[in-house]
């Protein structure tokens, strides 16, 4: 890994110059809501505290894509050809960048990788920058809070008016080296840099619990009354798949054309809290209640991903938490956790 340090007032410069060549995506701020959006120019970036509502999911999984096109009548199917432009995400946090790696395992190195994820991934450069924790993020937990790869460059703001630039990707090493004015860091940098690590390190709220062995804790504790409890408030909503960037779940429908002769297969979003997630030929729903799928989600976040991909599936970006009005996350289920250890002193 190479590390440069630049000049803050730099940064809108190297905007800037992706905005020449790429489709720059980064934090935008609508009606008092942060999301990531299509950037014009480098003073639409909002760099509020609290992160972004939405995830960068929708970007390489968008909400409804179509896979190829379809003729009943001659029984031919057509290959889908996306518009892909290259693209640039800007301002992506440890946990975002955490969260696409963790969907690459899935849609990129999987057993059946996925073409149309794997061409807007290969199209995408992503800058990362460094944040501070708010009262929901409980990334450190789940060693989200770092990004040591997935990312071409990222900016880490430093107190003395620095930035320190790591680099990893030749494409954007030649953006940055044409705009900005390269430096070696200095023992001032490091210093600098030292102590903005400690600053975030201690920002983060000790009133969510550090549990260890919480996959195992989810085995042991599966048929307890507490995800009755838990699920009797869900409003199925699926607020929280639809925030959460690392939800992979989605449907496969055919959709006629008027004509009732061509059409499309479409692949949309879909979510294992909703009451139909589990329902299959006959009727039959193998997650009929609320609690059985509020349950299920967790253990997948939490256990099931872990035991195929060796890492949890949550990166621990507090949007569920934030997004779910019945206050149902996993925040409530390391409570839950450290509740029963109580118990058993």
């Amino acid at each position: 890994m190479l590390y440069r340090v630049i000049d803050a007032d730099e940064v809108p410069a190297l905007v800037s110059a992706f905005l020449e060549s790429y489709e720059v995506v980064a934090p935008v701020n609508h009606g008092g809501v942060t999301t990531f959006d299509v950037i014009t120019a480098p003073e639409q970036i909002s760099d509020a505290p609290e992160g972004t509502q939405s995830s960068l999911r929708r970007f390489f999984l968008p909400p409804n894509e179509t896979l190829f096109n379809f003729d009943t009548q001659e029984n031919k199917l057509q290959d889908y050809t996306m518009d892909l432009r290259p693209r640039v995400i800007f301002g992506a946090h440890a946990c975002d960048i955490n969260a696409l790696n963790r969907l690459d395992l899935v849609f990129r190195y999987g057993k059946y990788p996925d073409p149309y994820y794997i061409a807007r991934r290969e199209a995408t450069l992503i800058i990362g920058t460094g944040c501070m924790p708010t009262q929901e993020c409980f990334c450190n937990l789940w060693d989200s809070d770092e990004a040591h790869f997935g990312y071409d460059l990222f900016l880490q703001k430093l107190n003395n008016g620095h930035v320190l630039v790591s680099i990893s990707s030749v494409e954007a090493a030649n953006i940055l080296e044409a705009t900005c004015d390269l430096r070696v860091a200095s023992d001032d940098d490091r210093i600098a840099f030292r102590k903005r690590t400690r600053t975030r390190q201690n920002a983060f709220s000790r009133a969510i619990p550090d549990i260890q062995e919480v996959a195992m804790l989810m085995d042991v504790f599966h048929k307890d009354e507490y995800w009755e409890q838990l699920g009797s408030t869900c409003l199925s909503c699926s607020a929280c798949a639809a925030v959460c960037p690392t939800c992979f779940c989605f449907d496969i429908r055919d959709e006629l054309d008027p004509n009732g002769v061509t059409g499309h297969r479409e692949r949309v979003w879909d979510a294992c809290t909703s009451p139909q997630f589990a329902v299959v030929a006959g009727g039959h729903n193998f997650r009929a209640t609320t609690r059985d799928r509020v349950r299920h989600r967790m253990y997948h976040k939490l256990n099931g991903f872990l035991a195929n991909h060796d890492r949890m599936l949550c990166v621990g970006c507090g949007r569920c938490v934030r997004a779910c009005k019945a206050n149902i996350n996993p925040i409530r289920v390391l409570e839950f956790f450290e509740r029963k250890a109580a118990e058993n002193d």
